[in-house]
């Protein structure tokens, strides 16, 4: 007799909930109430989105990274006599991330301070939905060797190695002989056309104005140095297991080709979309499947042109020189990229914070790879460590420039 029952609904954990990929993905649950319930949500500090979402979606976890907005979150929701129960601190999110009744994590903190709340979903086997670049780029090896172990089914929501995955064979056993290159593509950001001569005067408003997506103020001035790409061919090499020489990154204004994948017998496979991260958060979420996810479909009758551009070309090596960085620390020895994050961190935040200028941030790297000794990471504890000496070593670097 064929079983006609409802398949149970997936329980989803977004960790960063009220940043633009954890709103996104609640939109597309919301359109698929059938198919998903959010267990758990997580927020730094915006307490009024979140008490919003789980007004809506009364998730069983809602978590805060600090006691003082947790408590205040708590007794919001008390006033509403809402079921979610309320925590707080890294630790509860690593704990929501790795509860027994979570079958998906959508993992959107940004920068390393998901690396934890990752590797416990990881460890976990748990699906794990990375918009968390970073948690690869701090990780690594060790990252991957976690989700081997835990049989996790690590999902990549990034647009670029989402269109990547999307590109590849199924059998991932089959992927080191076929593949030739992996071709990520960047949009070349705000400053595409501007004379780097005149990148020292940028404010960080104009670093913010992203021509084609609406995303955070780090990743949007990520984006706009283009650092943002030297973090994405790291995840690549570790995501797709691919030797560094092996990803290579082309300028596409109009964000429609998304990345492509060039085999062995040089025929190129692409993934095309709007510039809507709704479209690999849906594809993430449902996976095998494909189900409808809001971002609106491409017009090839108002597409007027594609183009495409090198690195090597326009000036673009002297305007995002930040990008060879990339290669750079992954041929270093391992720890290289942890420190490379962490710099970046620092950097953007002391622009953000108008304590340096937008050209220096390049510098805060370069100078903080120069001064930190590297090491194996065999631990989270090994990481963490690494991350803060770097971190430590970025912010002498910025206070020298800012004095």
């Amino acid at each position: 007799m064929t079983d006609l029952s409802p398949a149970p609904r997936q329980r989803v954990a977004i960790l960063g909930s009220t940043g633009s990929i954890g709103v996104s993905t609640l939109d597309v649950i919301a359109r698929h109430s059938n198919r998903f319930e959010v267990f758990a949500l997580s927020a730094a500090t915006q307490i009024e989105l979140l008490l919003r979402q789980c007004i809506e979606f009364k998730p069983a976890f809602a978590v805060m990274a600090s006691e003082f907005h947790g408590r205040e979150l708590e007794r919001k929701i008390r006033e509403l006599n809402l079921p979610t129960r309320v925590l707080w601190g890294a630790a509860a999110i690593a704990t929501v991330a790795a509860h027994e009744r979570v079958d998906t994590v959508m993992a959107a903190i940004v920068g390393a301070a998901g690396l934890a709340s990752c590797l416990a979903a990881a460890q976990a086997g748990k699906r794990l939905l990375l918009a968390n670049k970073e948690a690869l780029v701090v990780g690594g090896d060790y990252f991957m060797q976690a989700v081997s172990r835990g049989r996790a089914k690590l999902l990549p929501i990034d647009s670029e190695h989402s269109a990547v995955f999307q590109s590849l064979p199924d059998d991932a056993a089959t992927w080191s002989r076929q593949i030739d290159k992996i071709i990520l593509t960047a949009s070349g950001g705000p400053f595409r056309l501007r004379d780097p001569a005149t990148l020292r005067d940028v404010t960080p408003e104009q670093a913010c104005a992203h021509p084609n997506w609406v995303m955070g103020r780090k990743i949007s001035v990520d984006s706009a140095t283009m650092m943002n790409k030297a973090l994405e061919v790291i995840e690549a090499r570790f995501l797709f297991d691919v030797r560094p020489e092996q990803v290579e990154v082309v300028i596409h204004p109009q964000s429609i080709v998304h990345s492509m994948v060039q085999y062995v017998d040089n025929s190129v496979v692409a993934q095309l979309g709007t510039p809507d991260m709704k479209g690999p958060i849906a594809y993430g979420l449902s996976w095998p499947d494909r189900i409808e996810s809001g971002a609106a479909a491409l017009d090839f009758r108002a597409m007027t042109d594609m183009t495409f551009e090198s690195l090597d070309s326009n000036g673009h090596a002297k305007r995002f020189p930040g990008l060879k960085l990339a290669w750079s620390v992954l041929k270093a020895p391992d720890g290289a990229t942890a420190v490379l994050n962490a710099a970046n961190e620092v950097a953007v935040a002391a622009f953000l914070a108008q304590e340096i200028r937008f050209d220096q941030i390049h510098a805060v790297n370069l100078e903080t790879l120069a001064a930190v000794t590297w090491i194996r990471p065999q631990s989270l504890e090994d990481l963490l460590g690494l991350d803060e000496q770097a971190r430590s070593a970025a912010r002498q670097v910025v206070s020298g420039l800012s004095t």
